[in-house]
């Protein structure tokens, strides 16, 4: 049951000390959302909130807009609202990932102008179940499967354990308003498929479903995180490096199950079981080739070379002083691999008085530290990939950018460093484009 008192306790569980933090709510106007709104206007938290008007449903976006600005207004809350316009290029298909880049883009632009460390969605149980079920039948595997994350990457998600009908009986008890998008009636993409062919025939089988899966879904996501630990810690043990290769413990690597040899492998993108079992049992100077990587058997190790090892220098310098301009934009899909750069473009506004010149990309050294968006102090960039759950393998492909004096202002495309971000007090802004 969804009150003030247990939604405060599920906060709680996801934040310590909730009050030490500033917050980002992402509010459409829809029931989720405004319950969402009100029940975070009704702790003792610093918060602001950001809608998003894709102008898709004609006057229901802009009601949708007006509902949020009324009840922003009538609380004295900061309210940040982007109107979708031509320039934003809505794509013919793909348009729910168009819009969900659009969105968090706009989310972490705001994030880093005023210093909020969380974004808070308002995804609740129903969405945990209609994921689910989109997950399974892409066979996305255990992480799929364990769900939507509460808190992950600045990320938290508060109402995931309470229903769809939690939140309508709480927001009729507190009369509040909201909106209905009636599109979320028609079967056009997948998930409203599956919302209501789907999900909706399962919970009518069983008035304690919901409950159940829930508790399933948590089983499952301690799983995952238990396996992972554990072949991370196999990894550790079996994998070194050097120069340019990934050096496999032969003998090692022989002696684990099945399941953790194709988990290393599959990694590497040798996901097919049949060749897995080859490269067990080829004899030495055997060659095998994935998307990414070229193994050879060795005597006494499987030696891994990136295919594209060769391809970019280990340092490349993007902008120095001489060609900075006020303001400066720079596109890095003309220094780095496409494969690694996310669709549609997004950009990190850096403040350039606070840069020393030039800028650089760089792979990861040892001791690299940063001071990432979203979280609070310093953190080395080892345990930031290995918190974000980047593999082993594709770590030394991961590109970071530096300043001048070899400051860390991101790791690309995944985090931004906030000391060097632009804020409102910025006058000579660099503007970088991924």
């Amino acid at each position: 049951m969804l009150t003030q008192a247990t939604f405060d306790a599920q906060l709680l569980n996801l934040k310590p000390d909730p009050e030490s933090a500033r917050y980002l709510l992402a509010v459409s106007g829809g029931v989720d959302s405004m319950v969402l709104l009100y029940l975070f206007s009704h702790s003792n938290l610093e918060f602001e909130v950001a809608h998003v008007n894709y102008r898709l449903r004609g006057v229901d976006s802009d009601a949708d807009q007006r509902i949020v600005e009324e009840f922003c207004a009538k609380h004295h809350l900061t309210l940040h609202v982007y109107e979708v316009g031509d320039h934003d290029g809505k794509p013919a298909n793909s348009v729910q990932l168009w819009a969900r880049e659009l969105r968090y883009g706009f989310f972490r632009k705001i994030q880093i102008q005023s210093d909020l460390q969380y974004i808070v969605t308002a995804h609740h149980l129903n969405d945990q179940l209609e994921t689910f079920i989109i997950n399974l039948s892409r066979a996305s595997g255990l992480n799929g499967l364990s769900g939507i994350p509460s808190n992950e990457n600045g990320i938290l998600r508060p109402l995931l354990n309470f229903t769809k009908n939690d939140i309508y009986d709480f927001a009729a008890q507190r009369s509040i308003q909201f909106g209905e998008d009636v599109s979320n009636s028609k079967n056009d993409y997948l998930r409203n498929f599956i919302r209501n062919e789907i999900a909706h025939r399962l919970l009518e089988t069983n008035t304690g479903f919901l409950p159940n899966f829930s508790r399933t879904i948590h089983y499952l996501d301690q799983a995952k995180d238990f396996i992972h630990e554990q072949i991370s810690a196999v990894e550790d043990e079996i994998i070194s490096h050097s120069d340019d290769s990934i050096l496999i413990d032969r003998e090692k690597f022989g002696q684990q199950s099945d399941f953790v040899k194709f988990e290393i492998l599959r990694k590497l993108g040798f996901d097919s079981a049949t060749e897995v079992q080859k490269i067990v049992a080829a004899e030495k100077g055997k060659c095998f080739k994935s998307a990414d990587y070229i193994l050879t058997v060795d005597r006494n190790h499987l030696i891994l070379n990136a295919i594209d090892s060769q391809e970019f220098e280990p340092k490349k310098i993007i902008i120095t002083s001489d060609a900075l301009k006020n303001p400066a934009s720079i596109s890095l899909r003309t220094f780095l691999p496409a494969e690694i750069l996310p669709q549609p473009d997004f950009s990190w506004e850096f403040d350039a008085d606070q840069l020393q010149f030039p800028l650089k990309l760089r792979h990861r050294l040892a001791g690299d530290v940063f001071f990432p968006v979203g979280m609070a102090g310093s953190k080395k960039v080892a345990k930031f990939f290995k918190d974000e759950k980047i593999p082993i393998f594709a770590q030394r492909k991961m590109w970071l950018m530096c300043d001048g004096d070899d400051n860390i202002l991101g790791v690309i495309p995944i985090r931004q460093d906030r000391r060097f971000a632009a804020d409102h007090n910025a006058k000579n802004i660099i503007s970088v484009h991924f």
